[in-house]
């Protein structure tokens, strides 16, 4: 049997191998070294990510697994990011997150990882990080949270907090009934309960073959997490022995099952940047048009918040996901491998759909054609993206003149302005918002609803911009438009007053200006000055490096596997 990795480190009898030993031997017994695998937790658990705080304890239900196994788990604390906490944009240090954990995987000795994320940013960088290194790895989703109520209703988290603050601003809803529902908003441990971001990559993840099959979605205060916790910490001592590591599991045949599943689900918008950037880390080429291509006509069967009604638990107690996928069975990629070397379609003979009002059946489904639709046109002319699950069909084809903002504060400063010259047919243009531009590409595409309007009863209107979109929000806004503004994008050039064509069905995005005046036009002056090139640190090289939105948004740098050789000694 070849060598662990680890024992590049312990093994022999030398100095260097003496102090590697000595220095572990604070709680790790003689035999700890005696060939056993070492195992990194890599947790991304954090007082300041209230979604991951429970991980601690998810991570002593891995150790113990490991330990019966035989093999010796090892915490590894790596960046947190919490969504709702970190400014000014976790997708900042999303680079940064996988980066770290990449660097600390490969430096220390260990055999292989097990990854516990939940919150938005967390499990994307933890599986890019994992795709960069290749050591065998197996993701524990930290699950939903139970569901909360206020005045009898349960509680969407994130997707209501935008429509009670949307009720509220248009006078329907009282200052001080909004301000008390906060406490019923987030009931427990555990990520937020819609189909958003967080629900969404733990899901992909799943399709993608990097957890163990039925794992995705338990719900974070179920007991079964940790059961399923402690599975997973035996079943890495397994992998590692198969050799099994993510550029072997991880194919285009899995981005196709997620991609399918992304669809199938009413999955974030989110996912389309941090699949591409999972792409980039192994090398297979994954675009815009692989989403529309795949996932386009993909029927929505689950009728989750934001783009439904129901939420996590709902799904859970449904049949979860490999119900949905029994269901799409022939869209998926017969071949495409799970962690435990077996196909995903091979797990879903026996899934069921115990309510087919949370998860429709293929013969009914709750929207026949979901997924991400990719626009272009001279507005957007290497792709922006749009749910149309989550907009109002009336404006799916639409013609408007744009209102613009140059920033997220020229917007917050006008946007409630009575004498804004806007109506329910105006398109608003937030722009400055994308990777380079804000930096980091915030959740700020679907921007609130003039006062003025919603007073009026106006509950949608399209919205455009570079920036990203928070999972659990909805309305017809198309986002990631690409190139961004501030990489000079055309964006950069539109006018209030401009007249903008969306058409969705015809996958266009059309600034009805001429080329000629196109080309002569510069941009704003107040936008440019929004711009302001960082000084130092991380901001600097992040603005020096970041890709655009349909490339993922990962640092150029960082593409590519630089695998788990380590060849050089500290002493």
């Amino acid at each position: 049997m070849v060598p662990h990795r680890s024992a590049q480190w312990y093994a022999g009898t030398d100095r260097n191998a003496y102090i590697h030993r000595a220095w572990m031997r604070r709680g790790l017994a003689e035999n700890a070294f005696d060939g056993r695998p070492h195992v990194a937790i890599a947790n991304t658990a954090s007082d300041l990510t209230p979604c991951n705080a429970h991980l601690d304890e998810v991570m002593r239900s891995v150790k113990e697994g490991v330990y019966q196994a035989g093999g010796v788990p090892l915490n590894l604390p790596v960046v947190s990011l919490g969504e709702t906490n970190v400014r000014p944009t976790a997708m900042l240090w999303r680079n940064m997150a996988a980066m770290a954990t990449e660097e600390m995987i490969r430096a220390n000795p260990v055999d292989g990882v097990v990854l516990l994320g939940g919150c938005d940013k967390t499990i994307p960088s933890l599986l890019m990080a994992a795709a960069s290194v290749d050591l065998p790895a197996i993701v524990v989703p930290g699950g939903p949270m139970k569901t909360g109520t206020f005045q009898g209703q349960p509680l969407g988290c994130g997707t209501d907090v935008w429509r009670l603050s949307e009720e509220t601003r248009g006078g329907t809803l009282s200052e001080e009934q909004f301000l008390r529902s906060e406490s019923s908003m987030i009931s427990s441990r555990g990520h937020c309960n819609t189909m958003g971001t967080a629900s969404t990559m733990a899901l992909v993840t799943e399709a993608l073959g990097m957890t163990i099959p039925g794992i995705a979605g338990t719900p974070a205060v179920d007991s079964r997490l940790l059961e399923h916790a402690h599975e997973t910490g035996r079943y890495i001592v397994e992998l590692i022995d198969a050799g099994r590591r993510p550029s072997s599991i991880i194919t285009k045949g899995s981005f196709q099952n997620a991609i399918v599943t992304l669809a199938a689900i009413g999955g974030s918008t989110n996912a389309v940047v941090h699949l591409l950037a999972i792409a980039g880390r192994l090398n297979i080429e994954l675009t815009l048009d692989d989403f529309d291509r795949i996932g386009s006509r993909v029927p929505l069967l689950v009728n989750l918040q934001p783009a439904g009604r129901f939420l996590m638990d709902d799904f859970q107690r449904a049949g979860g996901l490999l119900s949905v996928l029994r269901e799409v069975k022939d869209l998926l990629d017969p071949d495409a491998l799970t962690v435990t070397g077996r196909p995903l379609v091979s797990y879903l003979e026996d899934a069921r759909i115990w309510d087919d009002e949370v998860i429709a059946r293929r013969n009914s489904p709750i929207a026949p054609e979901a997924g991400v639709a990719v626009l272009r046109g001279n507005l957007a002319p290497t792709g922006a993206v749009i749910k149309p699950a989550a907009a109002s069909t009336h404006l799916l084809q639409h013609r408007g003149r744009a209102l613009v903002f140059d920033s997220i504060e020229d917007m917050h400063a006008r946007i409630d302005d009575p004498t804004l010259d806007v109506d329910a047919d105006s398109i608003l243009v937030l722009r400055g918002c994308g990777p380079r531009g804000y930096p980091g590409m915030p959740e700020v595409a679907n921007m609130p609803l003039p006062k003025k309007l919603l007073e009026q009863g106006v509950r949608d209107m399209v919205r455009i911009c570079d920036g990203r979109m928070s999972g659990t929000a909805y309305g017809t806004v198309v986002l990631h438009v690409s190139p961004e503004a501030a990489a000079g994008g055309p964006l950069g050039l539109v006018r209030t007053g401009d007249e903008i064509t969306l058409d969705v069905p015809g996958r266009t995005l059309t600034l009805e200006v001429s080329d000629e005046e196109l080309a002569a036009r510069s941009p704003s002056v107040p936008m440019a000055a929004a711009f302001a090139k960082p000084e130092r640190g991380w901001e600097l090289l992040y603005v020096e490096h970041v890709l655009q939105a349909d490339s993922g948004a990962d640092l150029d740098f960082l593409r590519g596997s630089s695998g788990d050789r380590v060849t050089r000694e500290s002493h």
